[in-house]
C-alpha cells in the first residue's frame, strides 16, 4: 500500500554507503590473448583501481593486489594506464602505479613474481609520469607518453613520445629512455605503429587550444633502429578536432575529426610507390552524429578497426550506441540491448568486441559484441540490483527553451518510490546538477547518487547545458568566452520552467555540480534568484587566480577560450567570479573540497569562504575538506558524509524530514 508523506521525507534503501559503493566505472578495456581484463573503482580499498581479469571459465580476478593502484596522472586527468601482452610463458603486463607514477612490468601468472620497475623517479617538479603505453616485443620495448616536469611549477612540463626498455636498465637510469619526438608541441597522444612498422601516428595540439578546439594528426617514419623521422602533418589543424588515430589493415589511415561539424570517421588512403604520402581525407559515415568526443584523458577509444575493413563504432547524439560500420557503403549495425551508453573505450580480437555500457536502468558493464554472430552479452562488472528496481527513477530526454529561443538539453529524474508518493496539492523540490568540464556530458544512465535523492522524494534534473558534448561542434562552441553566462542561463531556464510547468516547486529548487559545475553552482548563486540553496564541490571560484598559474597545466589556458584572453578582458574575469561576488551571495550553501586538489585547489574555496565570512552577514554555509581526495571524490567514506551533508543541506532549507541522516552544522 503506497503511503502518503512528504516529498523529501520518504524512507528509501538507497543509503548514501549503498550509492559510494557503486560510484565509478570500468575503463581502459584490453585483450591479453583471449581475455579481456580492464580497470575498475575499489571506493572501498582507499579508492584505488584495480585492474581485473577475465579468465576463460568466467570468473573476474584482480590482476594486483591493494594498495597497488593502476592509475596514470598525466594531464592530471590521466590515461590509459597499462598494457599486455600474451606469450607462451605467461601474459606480460605494464602498468603505471598512481602513488610513484612508475611503468612497472609484471609476470601475473609466474609463481612468486613481483612488480619491477621499469622507469626511475624524479625529485624535480611533480616528477616523470607515463601513459598510455603500447607494448613492441620485437623491439624489447614499449611506446608511451612521457610527461616530464622541468620545475616546481604546475606549468613547467613537456610531454614527448617515449620508448621505455623493457629489460629495466631505465628503472635508475632516465638516459635509457629514448624519446622519439621532440617537445615541440605542448600535448601528444600514444603513436600507433603502422601494419608494416614503417610508420607511426599520433595527435598533438598545443596553447592556447584545447584538444576539442584544434589538433594536428602527425606522422613520422619509423628507421631501422627504431628512431622517428620528422614529423609532419596530414589532417587537422586550429580549427579541426581530431579526437583519435589508428591504422587499417591495409596501410590506411583512420580517424576521427570534426571538419564537418560532427566527429566523423575518415581514412587517408597511402599513395606513392612506398606509400608515405596521403591523399585527401575521405569520410565513412558523414553523419549529423558524434563518431568521437573530447580528449580529457589520454588513449581513449571511439572506434576500433576490425576484420575484413570493418570498424566497430561508438555513435550517436546525447547518447550513445556500439555498431559495426562498413566503410564501403556508409551503413551502421547497431549493437542489440539495453545499453544506451557507450564509454569511450573499446578493444577488439578477431571477431570480438567489447566496450564499457551502461543504461537507466543497469550501471556501467563491461560487454562484449560477437560481430560473427551479433550476440552481445555482459562479460564483466556486471550490474546487479542492490536494491528493488523499482525505486530506481524513471528519466526523461527533454530539451528546453532557452534564452534567445536555443534549445537546452537535459535528463530529468522525477521523485519515484514504489511505496510513498506525496500529497497531491504538493509539489517536489527540484536539484539542477550542472557535470563539469565544462566541455563535458551528463550520460543517461543508472546512477545510485541520483536515485539517492528522487527515491526519497526529491527531483533531479541534468542539464547538458550549452558547450557541452554529443550535440555537435555548434552546440559545443555556445561556451566560447560565455562561460559562467550561457551555462548559468541555460541551467536557470530548465529550473524555471520546470516549476512554470508545475512539475517542480518554484521555492524549493536548487543547484549543484563539481569541477566546473562547481563553478556554473556558485556563479549561479551569485547572480540569480533561481535557487534556494546549493551545493558547490571542488570548484573554481577566481577566474583572475585560476588563469594566473593556479591550476595545472593541462587547462591553465583554458580560459582564453572560456572566457577571452586574460591579458585583453581582464575585468570579465572579475566580474564573473563567484569570489568577487559574496556579497550578492543571500542563500545557504554546501562547499565540499579535497585538500590534495592540484586542478582546482583548496585555496579557490578559503579565498571565497574568507570574502563570504568577512561581509559580516550571516549566509548559512558548511565546509567540509577532505585529506586524501584530489579532483573526484573516491574513497566511500568521504563519498558518505559528501551525500549525508548535502541532503541535510536541502532538508534543512525546504523543510524536509529524511531519516537516519546526520545533520549538517551551518556557520551562521
Amino acid at each position: 500500500m503506497v503511503q502518503t508523506q512528504g516529498y523529501g521525507s520518504w524512507p528509501s534503501p538507497i543509503d548514501a554507503a549503498l550509492a559510494a559503493a557503486h560510484d565509478g566505472k570500468p575503463e581502459y578495456v584490453g585483450f591479453v590473448g583471449d581475455e579481456p581484463w580492464w580497470t575498475e573503482p575499489r571506493p572501498t580499498e582507499a579508492g584505488r583501481r584495480a585492474l581485473v581479469r577475465r579468465r576463460p571459465d568466467g570468473t573476474e580476478e584482480s590482476v594486483l593486489p591493494a594498495p597497488w593502484n593502476v592509475r596514470s596522472r598525466v594531464i592530471e586527468y590521466g590515461g590509459r594506464p597499462w598494457a599486455g601482452a600474451d606469450r607462451p610463458e605467461g601474459p606480460l603486463l605494464v602498468f603505471v602505479n598512481f602513488a610513484d607514477q612508475r611503468l612497472y612490468a609484471y609476470e601475473p601468472d609466474a609463481p612468486g613474481a613481483v612488480p619491477r620497475p621499469l622507469t626511475p623517479l624524479s625529485a624535480v617538479g611533480d616528477g616523470l609520469r607515463w601513459a598510455d603505453p603500447q607494448l613492441h616485443l620485437d623491439r624489447g620495448e614499449l611506446w608511451c607518453v612521457l610527461e616530464e616536469f622541468t620545475g616546481d611549477g604546475p606549468t613547467e612540463v613537456r610531454r614527448v613520445v617515449a620508448a621505455v626498455p623493457l629489460d629495466g636498465s631505465a628503472a635508475e637510469d632516465r638516459s635509457a629512455v629514448r624519446e622519439l619526438t621532440d617537445d615541440a608541441h605542448r600535448f601528444v597522444t600514444g603513436p600507433r605503429l603502422s601494419p608494416d612498422g614503417r610508420r607511426a601516428a599520433w595527435i598533438a595540439w598545443d596553447h592556447p587550444r584545447m584538444p576539442w578546439d584544434g589538433t594536428e594528426l602527425l606522422v613520422a617514419e619509423v628507421t631501422a633502429d627504431g628512431t622517428f623521422g620528422p614529423a609532419r602533418t596530414v589532417a587537422g589543424g586550429p580549427e579541426e578536432s581530431i579526437c583519435q588515430v589508428e591504422w587499417a589493415a591495409d596501410g590506411a589511415l583512420l580517424y576521427s575529426g570534426d571538419a564537418s561539424g560532427w566527429w566523423n570517421l575518415y581514412r587517408l588512403d597511402p599513395q606513392g610507390t612506398d606509400g608515405a604520402d596521403f591523399g585527401a581525407a575521405r569520410p565513412l559515415c558523414p553523419r549529423d552524429e558524434e563518431f568521437g568526443g573530447p580528449i580529457w584523458k589520454i588513449g581513449l577509444s571511439w572506434f576500433k578497426p576490425l576484420g575484413a575493413g570493418l570498424i566497430a563504432v561508438v555513435h550517436g547524439v546525447g547518447a550513445t550506441a556500439l555498431g559495426v560500420l562498413d566503410p564501403e557503403t556508409g551503413e551502421v549495425v547497431d549493437t542489440a540491448g539495453p545499453w544506451t551508453e557507450w564509454s569511450a573505450s573499446l578493444a577488439v580480437h578477431g571477431t570480438r568486441v567489447i566496450g564499457v555500457a551502461a543504461s537507466p536502468r543497469t550501471a556501467t558493464e563491461v560487454v562484449e559484441l560477437d560481430t560473427a554472430t551479433g550476440r552481445a552479452r555482459v562479460i564483466g562488472a556486471a550490474h546487479r540490483d542492490p536494491v528493488d528496481p523499482a525505486y530506481y527513477p524513471e528519466p526523461q530526454i527533454r530539451t528546453f527553451a532557452g534564452p534567445d529561443g536555443r534549445s537546452v538539453h537535459a535528463h530529468i529524474y522525477p521523485p519515484h518510490s514504489p511505496t510513498h508518493a506525496a500529497p497531491d496539492e504538493e509539489l517536489p523540490p527540484y536539484v539542477v546538477w550542472a557535470h563539469g568540464g565544462p566541455t563535458g556530458h551528463s550520460p543517461l544512465v543508472l546512477d545510485l547518487e541520483i536515485a539517492y535523492f528522487t527515491s526519497r522524494g526529491i527531483g533531479v534534473a541534468e542539464v547538458n547545458y550549452g558547450g557541452s558534448t554529443g550535440y555537435g561542434r555548434e552546440y559545443r562552441n555556445r561556451l566560447r568566452e560565455q562561460w559562467g553566462v550561457v551555462d548559468v542561463e541555460d541551467c536557470a531556464a530548465v529550473a524555471l520552467a520546470l516549476a512554470a510547468e508545475g512539475t517542480a516547486d518554484r521555492d524549493r529548487l536548487a543547484i549543484r555540480g563539481g569541477s566546473a559545475g562547481g563553478w556554473t553552482s556558485a556563479a549561479s548563486l551569485t547572480s540569480t534568484d533561481v535557487y534556494a540553496c546549493g551545493t558547490v564541490i571542488y570548484p573554481i571560484l577566481d577566474l583572475t587566480a585560476w588563469g594566473s598559474g593556479e591550476t595545472h597545466d593541462f587547462e591553465s589556458q583554458y580560459l582564453e577560450s572560456l572566457v577571452g584572453p586574460l591579458a585583453e578582458v581582464p575585468a570579465r574575469y572579475v566580474e564573473r567570479s563567484p569570489a568577487e561576488h559574496a556579497d550578492r551571495l543571500t542563500v545557504p550553501f554546501l562547499l565540499l573540497q579535497g585538500l590534495d586538489d592540484v586542478i582546482c585547489p583548496p585555496v579557490q574555496c578559503e579565498r571565497f569562504l574568507a570574502r563570504v565570512e568577512s561581509e559580516g552577514r550571516r549566509v548559512p554555509h558548511a565546509y567540509i575538506a577532505f585529506e586524501g581526495e584530489g579532483h573526484g571524490f573516491r574513497r566511500a567514506d568521504t563519498m558518505v558524509r559528501a551525500l549525508e551533508a548535502e541532503l541535510s543541506l536541502y532538508a534543512q532549507v525546504f523543510g524536509l524530514h529524511p531519516t537516519g541522516i546526520p545533520t549538517l552544522e551551518l556557520t551562521k
